[in-house]
């Protein structure tokens, strides 16, 4: 642990290596600003997404289970304190459900005068009977240790309002959402990144002139993996050269049905390529882009795909009705329809114009309303709210504050 400086702690928590990629440039933004910041955060487990660790930032690895684990619970909660108690931030911003809880509560313990808990997003919506009232007062709790509670996006908001999480005036939504933007020139197509899609499709055997559907992200019942791989089904018949391409990992707490697995291993149109690390280069290799989740906070994988100039797919859950207006920036269909979900895939197969219409929208709206430096700003402003009414004396440069 590193020894304290004059300037002020920020301690930053999230519980898995995979959310460090939802704070990229945010972290050493706030570093530049003057703050001494600090990552706590799981060790990356093999066959998981590599994120790039943030630049001149400390990062300290925290055991944390995704699951409630009540042993394991304890002794990462008293590894948190004793690291918060030592480093005295004058900042904590705790994300996710598990580290809001026990990095929230930790933070309470060592009453550090700036509290933020930013809510990625709903996970109790798609649970029932006990472990859904587990999680509501695991969400009310991590609310209650907090001075604010940043919610991704307005959907996340009303909800969790509704849910009676947290006051109204207790939160914030910056702009239109999100905890961190994105930087869109990553994904925009040029001639280098055309060539990179080209070789992966070379690679990866898919006929040149076949369309190929994208998925994005963890590989389980609640992204709607069962009624893609249904909706696909029907597609392969009307299509025959339609691939469907998966970028993700399975996993064991929401694991996929028998039948749907054995269709994704041995259906000769499915492609799965894992965890990858040159993301831009799928989305470039593609031709439309699905998100069938049943629930999101703000989803990323919208907005690198409408980044990168994709048709979007998406279920009418929260966090994908931010970004997605049906017809004019991707096209929405009911949560768990899959019927539903090969229509609006097939529409786009076979309507150019509407897909250069979506494309279109879907750039613009990223590059004007999902800026980084926008919300790192607010963000920050935020912050110092927070505590210049502690009146707590900062050690900022007055280039930095």
């Amino acid at each position: 642990m590193k020894a304290r400086s004059n300037r002020p702690g920020m301690v930053v928590v999230v519980n898995s290596a995979i959310a460090v990629g939802f704070l990229q440039g945010q972290l050493e933004y706030f570093q530049k600003r003057g703050f001494d910041v600090t990552l706590l955060c799981p060790e990356r487990r093999h066959g998981e997404w590599q994120v790039t660790e943030p630049a001149g930032v400390s990062v300290i690895e925290v055991p944390m289970e995704r699951k409630i684990a009540p042993l394991r619970d304890l002794i990462s909660l008293w590894r948190v304190w004793r690291i918060m108690r030592a480093l005295r931030p004058a900042v904590t911003n705790v994300g996710t459900p598990k580290a809001g809880l026990l990095g929230g509560f930790a933070a309470w313990l060592n009453r550090v005068p700036c509290r933020f808990y930013t809510l990625h997003g709903l996970r109790f919506e798609t649970t029932n009977g006990l472990k859904r009232l587990l999680l509501i007062c695991m969400e009310r709790l991590a609310c209650v240790f907090a001075h604010r509670v940043v919610c991704v996006s307005h959907s996340v908001r009303e909800k969790a309002i509704t849910a009676k999480l947290t006051r109204r005036e207790r939160t914030l939504v910056f702009g239109s959402g999100s905890c961190n933007g994105l930087d869109a020139s990553l994904f925009a197509p040029n001639p280098k990144l055309m060539e990179r899609a080209a070789a992966l499709r070379r690679q990866l055997r898919i006929p040149e002139r076949a369309a190929v559907v994208l998925f994005v992200g963890r590989l389980t019942r609640d992204k709607g993996i069962p009624e893609l791989v249904e909706a696909f089904m029907r597609l392969d018949k009307k299509f025959p050269n339609l691939r469907l391409m998966l970028v993700g990992c399975f996993e064991t707490e929401d694991p996929l049905p028998a039948k749907t697995r054995r269709q994704l291993e041995r259906h000769r149109g499915i492609i799965f390529a894992g965890a990858v690390q040159d993301i831009a280069s799928y989305y470039a290799a593609a031709d439309i882009v699905v998100l069938p989740s049943h629930r999101e906070g703000l989803p990323t994988v919208i907005l690198e795909a409408q980044a990168a100039g994709r048709p979007v797919v998406g279920a009418a859950a929260t966090g994908v009705v931010d970004l997605v207006t049906d017809g004019e920036t991707g096209l929405l269909f009911p949560v768990g329809d899959s019927a539903a979900l090969s229509k609006a895939i097939a529409r786009l197969l076979t309507d150019q114009v509407l897909v250069r219409k979506l494309e279109a929208a879907g750039q613009e709206r990223v590059r004007h309303k999902f800026q980084q430096e926008p919300i790192w700003d607010a963000l920050y402003r935020a912050y110092m709210q927070v505590l210049l009414k502690k009146a707590l004396p900062l050690h900022l440069s007055p280039s930095e504050s």
